[in-house]
Order: structure tokens, then sequence, then C-alpha cells
């Protein structure tokens, strides 16, 4: 049977990549509606091969033309067109876009009690405890699309939660892993956007190169799996070849390995419980990697995910903050506003000036939200 295909995000890495397991599973996937930001190419790609019913982009200008050469296509845009498709009539939502406008619009298919596949890590970590509490009111299953959560999703399958004592998430260091702090000084954009291991998006390679990624991937793994800041490790490993592991009291370790291709947690998620097969996929091949490496990873090196950590265990908002605070921060850096190493600076200064509020409903979040991203803007100037 066909599985209906909603997809947020669609021109951007992950979103690319998910057309691409649509491409190799069609007699499984119809991929009935996407979103897409500013890339009119792709996007007109993706309509002409997949031809779905619906389809929403940022730009109000963009709609219109694509209404105008598509007059049988349902055309929205912006947030409002984003917080319609969501709902759309589908199995599964895949939610790919960057930063917290995945927020409602997630949120928005959760209340249908959907699938979710979710690659936006930023939903969890604005507004975690809303998304799970939504989840389990109207019965939405929501699967990890992170390679990281993914792994940990599947080696806690099948174990007893009770008997897992550590969350372990590997981290391959980023684009200046070989460099010290003082080395960062003066680091360009195009240097930053250089990743030895995966092909991402820009922000989530910034992200990646401050470890802010990792930061948000600590706070997803807490919502997620409910286990606790002091029972959640980080683990710098260079090939990224186990993606994460699970520490159980008998202290056996479980571990979930595969080459650094995002297809293979991206089609697991839309399968599941069910694996397929990939055709023409690189398979691993320990003996030819040789060895693996991992080292203890340095907060101090690594401040930013020091400060995922602390807005973890402050709670509330503060993640919020956090996410908020990184988001605009990372724009400024890529549009070369700003250095480097002020990225994380921002982060602690909007931290540092804010007071979490527990349980807040999704008006605060978003208010919040708003409030961080206009205090870094004002900062800046």
């Amino acid at each position: 049977m066909t599985q209906k295909v909603i997809l947020l995000g669609a021109t951007g890495s992950i979103g690319l990549q998910t057309a691409d397991v649509i491409r190799e599973h069609r007699e499984l996937f119809e991929l009935t509606a996407f979103s897409a930001g500013r890339n009119m190419e792709e996007t007109r790609k993706l309509i002409e091969e997949f031809k779905p019913q619906a389809v929403c982009v940022l730009g109000e200008q963009d709609a219109a033309d694509l209404r105008s050469h598509y007059p049988d296509l349902d055309v929205l845009a912006g947030q409002t067109g984003l917080n319609e498709i969501a709902v759309y009539d589908a199995d599964v939502l895949v939610s790919a876009v960057t930063g917290s406008i995945g927020l409602e619009p997630t949120l928005a298919a959760i209340r249908l009690g959907r699938k979710i596949a979710l690659a936006n890590k930023e939903t969890l970590v604005t507004a975690g405890h809303l998304v799970m509490r939504e989840a389990r009111k109207y019965g939405a299953v929501i699967l990890p699309v992170d390679s990281e959560h993914s792994a940990l999703f599947q080696a806690l399958n099948g174990e007893k939660r009770e008997q897992a004592t550590k969350l372990i998430l590997t981290a391959s260091g980023g684009s200046f892993r070989d460099r010290t702090r003082n080395e960062l000084q003066g680091v360009t954009v195009k240097e930053a956007l250089n990743h030895p291991n995966w092909s991402m998006g820009a922000k989530i390679t910034i992200d990646s190169a401050t470890m802010a990624n990792k930061g948000l991937e600590v706070i997803e793994a807490h919502v997620l799996f409910d286990f606790p800041y002091d029972d959640i490790e980080v683990l710098l490993h260079r090939e990224s070849i186990i993606h994460s592991m699970v520490e159980f009291r008998d202290t056996g370790v479980m571990a979930q390995l595969g080459t650094p291709d995002m297809r293979v947690p991206i089609q697991y998620a839309l399968t599941f419980p069910d694996r397929l097969p990939r055709r023409n996929a690189a398979r691993l091949d320990l003996a030819a990697i040789g060895k693996l490496n991992f080292q203890e990873m340095d907060y101090d090196r690594y401040r930013a995910l020091q400060l995922a950590f602390d807005a973890g265990r402050a709670g509330g908002t503060m993640t919020t903050v956090y996410n908020a605070a990184n988001e605009e921060a990372v724009a400024q850096f890529l549009n070369e506003r700003i250095d480097f190493l002020q990225i994380e600076e921002i982060i602690s200064r909007a931290m540092a000036a804010h007071t979490p509020a527990a349980a807040p409903g999704l008006e605060e979040i978003l208010e919040v939200d708003a409030n961080t991203r206009k205090s870094v803007r004002n900062m800046l100037k």
C-alpha cells in the first residue's frame, strides 16, 4: 500500500535526500505535497517529477509565478502556507525545515495523529514538552531522522528502558576539529562550511563547527528518550561510523554503525518497523576503514555544547532562547557580519539575560523566541 508523504523543506539537504528515498521506492511512497524556500529551480524540478497536489514556498511572488505555470497546483506561501500544507491528506509528515519555523506545522500534523519523521531538531529544542505531550494525546508516532537519534532509537528498540543507563552521542568535531580556540580567530565562512564527513545545509554545517548542533541533539535526546542530562554523554568520533550508543546497567553497550549517509536514517524512519533494500548504496567496509577513533569531549574548546547542557538543565524557555540566539547568530556569521567565535558569545549573553519560565505554553514559547531574536539583533547594532 502506497504511503502519502508531505515533505517540509524539500529543497534543503535532508529534503533532497528524502526525495532520493521516495524516488528509489516509488511503489511505496507518493509525494503529495511539499514546502520549499527560495530555490525555485529545485522546486520546479520536484513539481515536474513528482506532480504533487500542493506546494508551499517562502515568497508570495514566487508563489504567484508557480500558480501561473501550474494552474492545477495548489500553491501556498509563507508561514501560514507552511502550517496549512502540513495538514494535507497524508500518512506521514517529514519535517526537514531548518529552524523553529517547523514547530507550528509539526504540531498541526501531530494533532491529526500522523506519523512524523522528524529531522527538524529545533522543534523539540524549542517546545519539546508540548510536542511529546500532544503526540501522546493524539496518538502520533514520532520517529527521529537525525542519524544520532535514529541510532539511539534503534539501540533502544526491543530493550527495557529502565535498564539503559547512558546515551552516548558521537560527534565528528566539524570543520575545525583540528584547530585550537586561538586558531579560530578570523576563520572564514567558506572554511566553516567545509565539513570533513557530511554533506549538509549551510546552517547545520556551521552548527557542527561550533558544536551547537550537538548541543541541540543533546536537548533533543533528553526530550525524545526521557534521559536526565547527567546520563547523556558526547564523544568525539572523527569517522562518523558509529552514529550513537546506549550503555546498559550490565555495562553492555549497543552501537549503531553505518556509512555517513543520511538516506539510511531517512529511509528507516519512513519504513519502520521494516528495513528495505537500498540499491547501489555504499556498504560499510570496516576492514577498509581499519580503525575507529574516539576522544573525550573538551567543553572549554566547544563552549556552545556546554551552553546547551546549561540551557537544558535550566529547562523551560531557556532551550528556546538557546536555539533562537544560535539561529540569529549563525545567520549573521553566514552574512559575514560577525566573527565565528561571536556565535557562542551571543548565545551566552542571550541566556544570561533570560529568566526561564517552566512548562510554557505555545504562545509564550513563540513570544520568547521572537524577543530573543530581537534582542540579538539589537545586541549586534
